[in-house]
This record gives structure tokens, sequence and C-alpha cells, in this order.
């Protein structure tokens, strides 16, 4: 089969390049010609661990860069869509790169060849029934008899993309008729992974009961924190580690999220909450947990940075380890360094040294705040008056061995 991806980032080149190391011949589309001139050189331009490997071995075999997007969707079966769909001001899905994504798809399709659409990106549950079909079909197309339509939600964890596209535990494809789905379930056949064909709006939120889960879980444990902070004597660390001994999570990873920190980050959860949130208000519901799960969230950089300036004096050196939003990416959006660094500058602190193993050079280009870059953590220890960690990295969890100065561990890691 031939596939095309409109948009080549963390999602959009791990499809693309897995499709291809599959054995289909992938064409990768991106409006950014840096990134385009970047992956033709061999290169990605972030951190996913075996994705520059599978890159190298498919380039120019199986995985083409293209700008010509006429041609490539022209030899298509399917067409992916891994571009941005950000949250606006009111927490909806804005889907302005998806549209124009689809327009040029559609303006090349010009013969009677079927061809299915899949959106990859994360959209709320109804977009693909409701708004993609209904703008496909104004166009002229008729959606089930000329193009398939259909959804692909993604369950790739930053820093292990890779990994997590090829050995997947389920693929989800939401489809509204037999024919896409017998293309999608063809496209999938060389993946031995359980497969599930469900309804356009089951597929879209299967997706968001699993970010909104993640989202609520982490700011349930930061809001516990912060009580047992309020009630005082409690060892936080000591009690969510028993915690996780309870029998009844099944030997699953759950403690990764139910642990208190910093707040949720990253791409997909602030956004997905958001906009599920926004849904729920649109079809008249004010879903009060989602409502309250986004204010916790918003409200937790604020206790951090307060946490800090209670024991630091204005005009002392604090020093940040950590910046990405995660341990093991270089991911930088919403991540709750920014906040908590931000509130410190605006309420005075100017005094911040900080260090990341990864994250340096995007969190400059992306924030611009005014702080000073280390280039390692005992530059860090050696300036600072406090140490403040922000992402839970293990190269910081002997920190407390290597200084006697006061630590505020923001992720309870020590």
């Amino acid at each position: 089969m031939v596939v095309t991806v409109f948009g080549l980032g963390f999602v959009g080149l791990t499809t693309a390049v897995g499709f291809a190391d599959k054995g289909m011949t992938v064409y990768g589309v991106d409006v950014d010609k840096n990134r385009i001139d970047i992956l033709k050189d061999g290169r990605i331009p972030f951190h996913e661990p075996g994705l520059k490997e599978a890159l190298e071995r498919n380039l120019g075999k199986h995985f083409f860069l293209q700008e010509d997007t006429e041609t490539v969707v022209a030899e298509s079966d399917c067409v992916y869509y891994c571009v941005g769909t950000p949250y606006g001001k009111g927490g909806e899905a804005d889907l302005t790169y998806l549209y124009r994504a689809l327009d040029t798809t559609l303006a090349a399709c010009n013969d009677d060849k079927y061809r299915v659409l899949v959106t990859k990106s994360t959209i709320p549950p109804s977009t693909t029934a409701e708004k993609i079909i209904p703008y496909i079909e104004a166009k002229g197309y008729l959606v089930g008899r000329q193009i398939g339509v259909a959804n692909n939600p993604e369950f790739l964890r930053e820093g292990s993309c890779w990994e997590d596209f090829i050995h997947a535990d389920r693929i989800v494809m939401g489809v509204s008729d037999e024919r896409t789905k017998q293309v999608l379930m063809e496209l999938y056949a060389g993946f031995d992974i359980p497969k599930f064909c469900v309804s356009l709006n089951t597929g879209e939120f299967i997706k968001y009961l699993s970010n909104t889960l993640l989202a609520t879980m982490i700011s349930y444990a930061n809001e516990m924190a912060q009580l047992a902070d309020t009630i005082g004597g409690i060892d936080i660390a000591q009690a969510f580690r028993i915690l996780h001994m309870d029998k009844r999570w099944g030997g699953s990873s759950m403690s990764s999220y139910v642990y208190p920190g910093c707040g949720y980050g990253g791409y997909c959860l602030p956004k997905d909450t958001n906009a599920i949130y926004a849904m729920g208000k649109e079809k008249g519901m004010d879903a009060q947990i989602l409502k309250n799960v986004i204010a916790v969230n918003e409200a937790r950089s604020d206790y951090m940075a307060m946490r800090i300036e209670e024991v630091m004096e204005i005009g002392g050196c604090i020093g940040i380890l950590g910046l990405s939003f995660k341990p093991g990416s270089d991911d930088v959006r919403d991540t709750p360094a920014a906040k908590v660094i931000s509130r410190l500058v605006a309420d005075g602190y100017t005094n911040i040294v900080a260090y990341d193993p990864l994250a340096m050079e995007a969190f400059e280009q992306h924030y611009h705040l005014p702080i000073v870059y280390m280039v390692s953590v005992e530059e860090v220890l050696e300036r600072a008056e406090k140490v403040v960690i922000l992402t839970a990295w293990k190269e910081f969890a002997d920190i407390a061995t290597r200084t006697e100065k006061a630590i505020i561990d923001c992720r309870y890691m020590l």
C-alpha cells in the first residue's frame, strides 16, 4: 500500500517511518522546510530513541520526503493527518491545520480511486462525524463512496514513540463503513497487535478516555500532596510509595501518574483535557471533574513557586534542575518548569540558573526567560543558594548526597 503522511512531528514521523518499516511506500509532507532538510539528511529534530535508526534504514527505500503533494496524494491508498490540533482560548480544538491539509488532499483527488483519509491527530469525539465529513461533502465528495474517512488515534509516549508504535498494546480505528474498515485492516495486516474497528465517535473518545484519566490522576495526586502539606506531619513521598503497593493496581505502571509533581505538561494532556471539556460544554454539559482537573493543574505551578518563595529571599540565586515536561524527553511544550520560573520572575526572582540534560536549547528558544543556563549539575550546585527540582531526571536522584544546600523537591523524588 501507498501512504501519505501530513505532519512530521513526533506522531507523524513515527507513523510514517513505522509504516515504511513494514514495507509500505510512504510519502512524508511537512510545511516546515527546515524540518524536511533535517530529515533528508537522516537526522531527526527531536529526541526519540530508535527512530533515527529506523529513518536511516527506510529513507529513500520505503520512506520519501516530498513537496509535490498532488502527485503523492494521487498515488496513495491512505492519507494520514498528523498535524497540530492545539486548543483555543475556550479550550476547543483548533482544526485550522487539519482543514488546510484536507484542502490540499482534496485538490489532488481528480480520479475515481478510493482513498481513505485518516485523522491521527487527536480530535474531540464527534469531530469526524459532525465537522470533518460535512466539510468534505460540502466540497462535492461522497464519503463512503468516493472517499473513506476514519480516525486512528495514537497512544504514543514521548521518549518511547518508536517502541510504542511498533509494539503497541492496541490499534484503534474509528470507521463509518465497511470499505474503509477493509482498507485499514489491510494497512495494519503486518502488525501482530489487537485491532479494534469502532464507530467514529468511539475511536475519538478512547483517546480522550485515556488522556483525561492520566490528567485526572496527576491532578488528584497533586491536590492530595498539597492537602498533606496543609495538614502537616506527613511524609508525602513515603505515603504515595506505599499507596502504589495496593494489590488493586494489578502490577500496572499507574504509579507513573498517581504521584505528585508540578502538574501535567507536554502536548497531549493539556490540549486534550481542555478540548474534551470544551466539547462537553458545547453539548450542554459542564463536566466538573474535568473543569477542576484543569484548574488544579493551572494552580499547581503557582503553588510550587510559592513554596520556593517561602524559603528564598529576592536576590538570592535559585538553581533549577529540569526544564522538560518529563524525564526522557526534550519536549518543553506546556512544561510546568516554564510556569514556575515565569511566576518567580514576575515576583522579582531574577537570579536564576538552570540545567537540563536535553531540553535547554529548546527551552531557551521557546520561552526567552531571563535565566542563565549551566552545563552541568555541578555548576548549578556551585552557583545556587537553594536548589529546585522541576523534572525528575534519574541523574538528580542522588542530589542530596552531592550538596548540603537546601533542596526544594517539587517532584518528590528524593
